[in-house]
């Protein structure tokens, strides 16, 4: 497996698959071709269908000034849901190409190519043999984390960290519309401030969370600065709860950051053996992936031990089975921001499950990433952030060919 380092991604949103992933591909296509005086590129699958309302072409354009964006929404049987066709002219005259696969959570692969810009450092290449490892050497997961990792991964999570902190920050005190169209109002900073008379500790606890997921959301939405974790739809889940865990419960920095190495690597053992792709296999590849990596991370922060991290992470995923990618309008909003809020508390619950049942569990970790990837490929491709179908399809239906809200078309 490759640095865990790989799955924390700073970034513009609203989408790593569509935003990070396709600038970085847009500079190092540029980087290739210095003396081009003009470029294409063409996207596809899901980024042709998506792409508009997700800010592909912006994203693009940014790390390729000047460059014609086209979209093609009518080629089939791609090589991957999130396609994009670079073109390099001089003098009107190609001058060379590259097919680049954007695969989740700001990633990218050049077709033919074998190397990228993330190191292998496990030679472990699933959740089963790293346990096999940790009893046999006698360590937790943090401690095999720095033990396989570069000595520069906790300088890189200190990092990781500061821009999760400041995306919380700021979302909390902003305000206003998000753009797109949609007219979705932030909610952040009304949901922090909005205390109900005779609140209980539990329900503080939930709506400050949620609040601080909607906070780093609702940035992303707006296309600022976030943190892929391990996607940018995603990013609200597990800042939301370690910021809470910090800022409300205590916890010392230098076991959050404990934590979020944590998170990396169940993070990492996803996108290994299966995807963390919306375009791939749904949102539960994003969501579920988020979900799980923040119910480890919890678990890991609690002291709890590595089989009940497991098992956390497990229950994590295994309840977001199934869930599909359907973002209306193609915007990172509904339902992606409330979800965010709704998987935090899942990820706490799920905790919470594994520090008294772990001992009767029946299905591993890695069984259930194998579940959501053969899930994600059996899923109709309209529920693969294409927005063609589920609440995208109703929302139309509703809003757009009905504006009375009665359901006929």
């Amino acid at each position: 497996m490759k640095s865990i380092q790989g799955v924390y991604k700073i970034g513009n949103g609203p989408s790593s698959s569509h935003t990070v992933g396709p600038f970085r591909a847009a500079r190092l296509f540029g980087a290739r071709y210095p003396d081009a005086d003009a470029f294409r590129v063409t996207l596809f699958g899901s980024l042709a269908f998506t792409g508009e309302g997700h800010g592909t072409g912006k994203a693009i354009r940014s790390g390729l000034p000047g460059a014609e964006v086209l979209f093609n929404r009518s080629e089939q049987d791609l090589p991957h849901p999130n396609t994009m066709l670079f073109e390099a002219f001089q003098g009107g005259k190609r001058i060379g190409s590259n097919r680049i696969f954007s695969i989740g959570g700001g990633s990218i692969r050049i077709e033919n190519e074998t190397s990228d810009d993330e190191t292998e450092v496990y030679p472990q290449s699933n959740f089963s043999e790293i346990m096999h490892f940790c009893r046999e050497h006698a360590l937790n997961l943090p401690q095999f984390i720095y033990r396989m990792e570069d000595p520069s991964l906790r300088a890189s999570l200190k990092t990781v960290w500061d821009a999760m902190q400041d995306s919380i920050r700021r979302g909390l005190s902003a305000e206003g519309i998000l753009p797109g169209g949609l007219g979705v109002t932030r909610k952040a900073k009304l949901l922090y401030e909005k205390r109900c008379y005779n609140e209980s500790a539990d329900v503080t606890m939930n709506r400050v969370i949620a609040a601080y997921a909607y906070a780093v959301s609702e940035e992303n939405a707006d296309e600022n600065i976030v943190v892929t974790a391990p996607t940018c739809g995603s990013c609200g889940v597990l800042p939301s709860v370690l910021y809470y865990m910090q800022h409300e419960r205590g916890f010392p920095e230098a076991e959050i950051l404990d934590a979020l190495a944590v998170a990396g690597l169940i993070g990492n053992v996803i996108r290994t053996n299966a995807s963390i792709s919306g375009a791939e296999c749904g949102c539960q590849a994003e969501i579920g992936s988020a979900c799980s990596m923040t119910a480890a991370a919890l678990a890991s922060l609690y002291g709890m031990n590595t089989d009940q991290i497991e098992y956390a992470a497990e229950i994590a995923m295994e309840h977001n089975l199934g869930l599909t990618c359907d973002p209306v309008k193609g915007l990172v909003q509904i339902p992606c921001i409330e979800r965010n809020a709704v998987a935090a508390m899942r990820a706490i619950s799920s905790v919470n499950l594994s520090r008294f049942l772990y001992s009767t569990r029946k299905i591993s970790f890695d069984e259930v990433v194998a579940t959501m990837y053969r899930t994600g490929k059996d899923m109709s491709e309209k529920y693969r952030e294409t927005s063609h179908g589920g609440l995208a399809a109703m929302y139309l239906a509703y809003n757009e060919n009905d504006p009375a809200g009665s359901g006929v078309n």
